[in-house]
């Protein structure tokens, strides 16, 4: 393919200098010109029409796709184009992208995994240390041309694209209108503190402000905004652990402060659906949720705000996780190139656009992100800013050592106002101890 490819390029580039030179005997004026020298296909974007004209899927090809049955509607439509264009048919199960690359892992070298899946980048350097998944290479230059640049490179490792990028998330702050002062949530660390004062009623089951506390992703974004980080250089290098330096430990400070001050719950007790029913029923003023909650808030909530996260006492902006969703294809298809092609098609921007429509996620595509229906979207806008400030999960195998230790650490600052300094290096030890028992 890229051969051929190259080879189409230089005979075109041949019968140019072919050209130039003989209009340089007859017309000396007409070869001076930059344009009719220059190839006309160098300045432009890659197509994606182009390139799968190159492409021939294997004969007598048959792929499964795994994705999240409450969106099923989308990839069955992409599966109806797929068949209707190439003749192969898909057949669909029932395996959402928390849960993919795991069962990729065990499924995919024994045969019976997916040709194709949608994951969440956080998974990938597991899976690419499993040897599980394919280098999107085919479509390399149209993913990049197409996609932004966070969501490529969360799809990446050491330098290699593995996916085709579909949607990005991260975590805002919803209020409702009805309940916050003059309308307007409080957009300071220091005015929900005030706002609670006035407004938490532990008896009556109100509160100003709720995220669940013990749970390492809705929390990073006060560590994230004092300094702190997981693994340095991005998220790449777990030897630098960045959960004890001086920002972490100020952060955690703040963190369990706010249990007195805010929300006087212990960890354990915060749950999702218990945040939906108390938003939804109009005892919880502020609640922190993503993009997949919108349409459920609009439904419950008669007078819907979104806003991002309230600034620190610090005077920086939360940095809230973030999270790439992307389709990856099986390294054991037996399949490759046909299964490669769906995943180009099903993530294209056509389909981001109907996954927006249909779902509200966030595209990753940046055409249909600055689309006039995108960005003037008031809850999709929100997400979107929300997302450019906020830090991409690290993606690398140790990241495991992360989610197994962090529910202990924030409980044990939450529930139990450990001394700060000690727990963050607790933390930090037990990182490092996961890590060196998993190798």
């Amino acid at each position: 393919m890229k051969k051929s490819k190259l080879l189409m390029m230089a005979l075109v580039l041949t019968m140019v200098f072919v050209l130039a030179a003989c209009g340089k005997s007859s017309n000396n004026e007409a070869s001076s010109s930059p344009s009719a020298s220059a190839p006309a296909t160098e300045s432009t974007a890659p197509s994606e029409s182009a390139e799968d004209e190159e492409v021939v899927p294997e004969a007598g090809a048959k792929l499964v796709v795994w994705y999240s049955a409450s969106e099923r509607a989308l990839v069955d439509a992409a599966i109806a184009e797929f068949k209707g264009k190439y003749g192969i048919d898909v057949e669909y199960q029932d395996v959402g992208p928390d849960k993919s690359i795991e069962k990729m892992i065990t499924d995919g070298p024994a045969g019976v995994g997916a040709d194709v899946f949608l994951a969440v980048h956080d998974r990938l350097g597991s899976a690419v240390q499993a040897g599980v998944v394919l280098p999107n290479d085919l479509h390399e230059d149209v993913s990049k041309a197409n996609n932004s640049a966070k969501s490529v490179d969360a799809f990446t490792i050491d330098g290699v694209l593995y996916g085709y990028p579909m949607s990005v998330e991260t975590t805002a702050v919803f209020y409702n209108k009805d309940l916050v002062p003059n309308g307007e949530a409080p957009k300071t660390w220091d005015e929900v503190i005030s706002f609670a004062k006035d407004f938490n009623n532990e008896k009556d089951s109100k509160y100003a402000y709720m995220w669940e506390a013990g749970n390492g992703y809705w929390s990073w974004g006060f560590f994230g905004g004092y300094g702190a980080y997981v693994f340095g250089d991005n998220g790449a290098n777990a030897s630098d652990i960045g959960l004890n330096n001086a920002g972490a430990v100020e952060a955690a400070k703040f963190f369990q402060s706010l249990k007195g001050q805010v929300l006087n719950i212990n960890s354990g007790d915060i749950k999702g659906d218990i945040k939906t029913s108390l938003f939804t029923s109009g005892k919880l003023a502020m609640n922190v949720s993503g993009p997949w909650q919108t349409q459920e808030f609009k439904d419950g909530v008669a007078n819907l705000g979104l806003m991002e996260f309230p600034t620190l006492p610090n005077g920086k902006a939360m940095m809230p996780f973030s999270g790439v969703k992307g389709f990856l294809v099986n390294a054991n298809t037996q399949y490759p190139i046909a299964a490669k092609l769906f995943a180009e098609l099903v993530s294209s921007e056509k389909y981001q656009v109907e996954n927006f429509k249909d779902f509200g996620s966030l595209p990753s595509n940046t055409v249909v992100a600055e689309s006039a229906e995108v960005s003037n979207d008031a809850f999709a806008s929100v997400f979107l800013k929300q997302f450019d400030n906020s830090t991409p999960m690290p993606k690398i195998s140790e990241m495991n050592a992360y989610w197994s230790t962090q529910e202990a650490a924030l409980a044990s600052l939450w529930n139990d106002n450990s001394d700060a300094q000690k727990t963050m290096d607790d933390w930090a030890t037990k990182v490092k101890d996961a890590i060196a028992s998993s190798q």
